[in-house]
């Protein structure tokens, strides 16, 4: 994954919305939708709970800080 995509997973994991994620990121919503979709396409992920399962085993968000 990018640096970009690594930060929107962690956002992801931790539980932000698309939306929060733009304005933490200060990005725009549809580049957010964009790396979202990137990571799902790279990770053969399908849902949003297999992304949180992903960051935590690969070390992207920490289970102490969701």
């Amino acid at each position: 994954l990018s640096g970009r995509e690594a930060e929107v997973l962690a956002l992801i994991a931790r539980g932000y919305i698309n939306k929060q994620i733009a304005e933490s990121l200060q990005i725009g919503l549809t580049t957010v939708i964009s790396h979202r979709r990137n990571i799902m396409d790279k990770l053969d992920i399908h849902s949003t709970a297999g992304l949180v399962i992903y960051a935590l085993s690969a070390g992207y968000a920490d289970a102490d800080e969701l």
